[in-house]
């Protein structure tokens, strides 16, 4: 399993228009493959938006990263500072507390 954690900031687009973007989307993340699961983030004080995925492994990762899904999120003029981190889980410990 992998982790992939995105963050962005919201730029010329109100936080209504971009749920209504994010609920349009959501099915397309729902048939990727790989994915376990993506948590979606807000912090509307900041404008601070993203999400944590869930990957099967991080070949899975990888080819969303490559992927044009990804590739027009960083060329979106709605998302400014795009970071996008990810992390191997450690298994044990994580079964233990029903993280895996």
């Amino acid at each position: 399993m992998h982790v992939q954690v995105v963050t962005f900031r919201l730029a010329g687009i109100d936080e209504d228009a971009y749920l209504r973007h994010v609920d349009a989307v959501a099915p397309v993340f729902a048939e990727m493959p790989g994915l376990r699961a993506k948590i979606w983030l807000a912090d509307p004080a900041t404008r601070t938006y993203g999400g944590v995925y869930t990957w099967a492994d991080r070949e899975s990762m990888d080819a969303y990263r490559g992927g044009d899904i990804f590739r027009r999120l960083q060329s979106d003029p709605h998302v400014s500072t795009l970071e996008s981190r990810d992390f191997a889980v450690l298994t044990t410990p994580s079964t233990l507390t029903r993280g895996a």
